[in-house]
């Protein structure tokens, strides 16, 4: 489980990353982002008393071996429970559960882009599954690879703060590319994401990817597909961004009056 395990600084540095785990996918996922909302998080996000009693670096370790139980579980399509948890990852480490669950269920969220969703409390059994609503999460029969919301969330976020909601081609690879998703070069998590972006997803009706009329040379863009629109929002996928980037919903006032606006038709 080595290879999911970094620095906390790394986590938290908007650079480059390496590894299954990577920097977060908007720059603000790691240890100090804000914490998920209740309704994506089974637990509560303060444990500062928790946290303190154990090394910053053990808690990282643990946090990750974490994640990659909880990946493995989502492969299998296997419901967790706190019992499991606790025998098979944190069997030494039990009385810091609740911030080292806390943490991994954080990163599952905005790094993979899945939900750990408690389905019995009494039980404190929980689901897995593919954050905001997507019913997409590109996994193959294979059962090596990672789920891809994450990457398709940040996307849809980033069309989002564009001017009418469409996004320039070159704007689109701007972010992906500081975490190591570069059009051309194949990544481990989504093989080679051109492809996955201008052919699979728009395939799948999540992106559309148009050439921008009347410019020579040729230009694209990308926008919202269909299946974005039926399956998720602007304001949950606003309500993402902010989470995981830190941004102040201030920011973008407009947006966020949008946002509320087309929840509240969708109601």
């Amino acid at each position: 489980m080595s290879e999911l395990r970094q620095p906390e600084a790394d986590l938290q540095a908007p650079v480059q990353a390496q590894g299954p785990v990577e920097a977060q996918l908007f720059g603000a996922a790691g240890e100090e982002a804000a914490s998920p909302s209740s309704s994506s998080s089974p637990v509560a996000p303060s444990f500062s008393a928790y946290a303190e009693s154990l090394p910053q670096e053990a808690l990282t370790v643990l946090k990750s071996d974490l994640v990659e139980f909880l990946l493995l579980k989502y492969r299998t399509k296997e419901p967790i429970c706190k019992a499991e948890m606790l025998n098979m990852v944190l069997r030494d480490h039990r009385d810091h559960f609740p911030v080292v669950f806390s943490r991994a269920c954080e990163c599952m969220q905005l790094v993979f882009g899945v939900d750990v969703k408690e389905v019995d409390p009494r039980e404190c059994t929980y689901v897995l599954v593919p954050a905001l609503g997507l019913a997409y999460d590109g996994m193959l029969s294979d059962g090596q690879s990672m789920p891809k919301p994450g990457l398709l969330v940040l996307l849809l976020g980033l069309i989002l703060l564009e001017d009418d909601f469409v996004a320039p081609e070159e704007e689109v690879w701007g972010a992906p590319s500081k975490v190591g998703v570069c059009a051309g070069r194949e990544h481990y998590i989504y093989g080679e994401p051109r492809e996955l972006l201008t052919k699979v997803w728009v395939q799948e009706g999540y992106l559309e990817y148009r050439q921008v009329p009347h410019c020579d040379p040729a230009r694209y863009e990308f926008l919202w597909g269909p299946r974005a629109h039926a399956e998720t929002s602007k304001w949950q996928v606003l309500e993402y961004l902010l989470r995981a980037s830190g941004w102040d919903p201030r920011s973008f006032p407009s947006l966020c009056a949008e946002g509320v606006s087309d929840d509240a038709e969708g109601a």
